[in-house]
């Protein structure tokens, strides 16, 4: 066996779940109250989606803290920290954790197999769609066998009872994360299991009933390997929307079932890969954790499949180059994008990638903080300035008015989302599930705000995290000098929390994306054939989905001496030169062309399809 199957085997393999029976640190008296009056803070002050929360949930984390601080000296460290983790946990909000001290940091628990659903949202099936089969001792328990049962309970049963402990605003969200929570679990932002093995019920291929022991297991997946890049930042990092429980658990499924592209993207990421032909190959290069394509043929025709795993990633400049350079090796004829399971990220990364598919100007979503005296003086605090000004006023103007929110303003600045413009030019299908979260929500929104395309749910949603997240480290700096400055929590202890709201634009203008999601123009069911067949019946419903959209093209062939282009599917172009318009152009033939002035730094082509705009592109010297 070579030395990389056997890092991979051992990686697979893991430690037993006793190992985290470790001593961890205690804490006195003093410290709980001192982490509670921090919460205390936090929630009263910052955290964004407080009323929301209240209302939809009809809870009261700032009395249940209270309540908390008075019992501070009677309870045992494992029971303080118990509670105040399950008050995080009630705003069943999945970017607002509390991490107590623990040794469990990197690590998932994992049972080495993955339950999928399928068929209708009102009659499930689940099954095993992969297995780490040489950690299983079962020969029978393969992928394709149905599950039946789970510690003696039917298994239906059992999705349902621990989705109530799940985060997520909708029943199909917090279902979906119990599916992948029952043989996934990030340990350092949840308990670890009760139990030490599972005993599951299942009907074998050959029809009859078995069941299979499987234990518990600790691994370390690791966090992606990251390219350094001008979005390094602190600005860049409170521009995060991630749901981190759910990129670790992305990262164990990489490690249990990709075993080999886990191990050697270490050495992709160091030199950049060779993107590869998208007809023999899933293509990717120094961003492959969070992008990767492929061509796939349908009985509609051939089309792209660009994957978007994650955003998770700090050099958005260069994830966008990479994206580009995929882009251009696909067929022009249609794309389908897939965001299931994409647990967010880097905002400017998500909403600076739309640009790529259509031909109009991308208006990024807008995020407000709530209207508070803290928010009030960290707007204003002098390290602050360009980052949280512009929603200083209308925070100051609240104290009057009695909003709870400040004014409504993008993150991502409107120029950077078109920055680039339009590079692929055939029809688009989106596909998310309520697995899809944070800075994929944002996606999602954009998607279908700017009218980039069809956007296909499936279930009834994406997951709904709607807010820009800030850990400790953010938050004092953002704090620092005011009197709201916070304490050194005790060691180990941290937190991740929602800091500013995520509302819509265009038509849905002002909607939340918290607790409701963004729904899809079509909605899909996962089929059994999906499950063990590389989503083979969700590829054919998006290729029809494509293949009924009017197809256009447009290509720059000669900047000099003449601008020539060649079309399909248009009848006219019209021509900027430094964005001062030239000319309009007749296509004749799929063909065009032009003199350009001697001096010129851009040009602008746009394509009209009769009056409707349908290629857009881009040119420098």
């Amino acid at each position: 066996m070579s030395s990389r199957k056997t890092t991979i085997r051992r990686a697979q393999a893991g430690t037993a779940v006793t190992d985290l029976a470790a001593a961890e640190p205690q804490l006195t008296p003093q410290q709980r109250r001192q982490v509670v009056d921090a919460f205390l803070s936090l929630f009263e002050g910052l955290y964004t989606h407080l009323p929301l929360k209240r209302s939809m949930y009809g809870i009261d984390p700032i009395q249940q803290l209270r309540l908390l601080r008075q019992r501070a000296e009677q309870v045992d460290d494992r029971t303080f920290h118990t509670e105040l983790w399950y008050i995080v946990r009630a705003c069943r909000d999945a970017h607002t954790i509390y991490v107590g001290p623990s040794s469990r940091t990197g690590h998932v628990a994992r049972l080495p197999f993955l339950v999928e659903q399928y068929g209708p949202h009102d009659n499930p099936r689940y099954l095993v769609s992969k297995t780490a089969p040489e950690v299983i001792d079962d020969s029978q328990f393969v992928p394709g066998v149905e599950l039946t049962m789970w510690n003696g309970m039917p298994f239906t049963t059992a999705v349902e009872r621990h989705a109530d402990r799940e985060t997520g605003g909708r029943a199909d969200a917090r279902l979906a994360r119990a599916v992948e929570s029952l043989t996934f679990r990030a340990l350092q932002y949840g308990p670890p299991p009760d139990e030490h093995w599972v005993l599951i019920g299942y009907v074998a291929k050959n029809g009859k009933a078995r069941e299979a022991r499987l234990p518990w297991r600790l691994v370390t997946p690791r966090t992606a390997p990251d390219t350094a890049g001008p979005a390094t930042a602190a600005a860049a990092v409170a521009a995060q929307a991630l749901n981190p429980a759910g990129e670790q658990i992305r990262r164990a499924k990489k490690l249990m079932f990709n075993g080999e592209l886990w191990a050697r993207e270490s050495a992709t990421r160091a030199h950049r890969a060779r993107l590869g032909n998208p007809a023999k190959d899933t293509i990717s290069g120094r961003f492959g954790d969070n992008v990767s394509a492929r061509t796939v043929e349908t009985s509609s025709g051939t089309f792209g499949y660009l994957r978007l795993w994650s955003f998770d990633l700090r050099d958005d400049d260069g994830f966008l180059a990479e994206a580009i350079e995929i882009l251009k090796r696909l067929p022009q004829s249609g794309l389908i994008i897939d965001l299931r399971a994409n647990p967010g990220g880097l905002i400017w990364a998500a909403e600076r990638l739309l640009q790529l598919f259509t031909p109009h100007p991308v208006q990024p979503v807008r995020f407000s903080l709530a209207a508070t005296e803290l928010t009030r003086a960290m707007a204003e605090a002098p390290q602050n300035q360009g980052s949280l000004s512009p929603w200083a006023a209308s925070l100051r103007s609240a104290v009057a008015t009695g909003e709870l929110y400040s004014q409504a303003l993008p993150i991502t600045p409107p120029s950077r989302c078109n920055d680039i413009g339009q590079v692929y030019g055939g029809p688009v299908v989106a596909v998310v599930d309520p697995n899809t979260y944070s800075a994929g929500d944002l996606f999602a929104a954009g998607f279908v705000d700017n009218n980039v395309g069809t956007l296909v749910t499936v279930g009834e949603a994406t997951g709904a995290g709607g807010a820009n997240v800030w850990d400790p480290s953010i938050v004092g700096a953002a704090l620092a000098g005011t009197s709201f400055a916070p304490a050194l929590l005790p060691s180990g202890i941290t937190y991740r929390i929602s800091v500013r709201r995520a509302t819509r634009i265009g038509d849905a203008e002002g909607v939340a994306i918290e607790d409701l999601g963004v729904a899809g123009h079509r909605r899909y069911a996962m089929t059994r054939n999906d499950l063990l067949h590389a989503n083979r019946d969700l590829l054919e419903y998006c290729g029809r989905l494509l293949g009924a959209e009017p197809s256009t093209n447009l290509q720059i062939t000669a900047l000099s001496p003449k601008l020539t282009v060649t079309s399909r599917g248009l009848d006219r172009l019209d021509v900027y030169v430094d964005d001062r318009p030239l000319g309009t152009l007749r296509i004749v033939n799929d063909r065009a062309e032009t003199p350009l002035p001697d001096v010129w730094d851009s040009v602008t082509l746009e394509g009209f399809a009769g009056q409707v705009l349908r290629q857009r592109r881009r040119a420098t010297r």
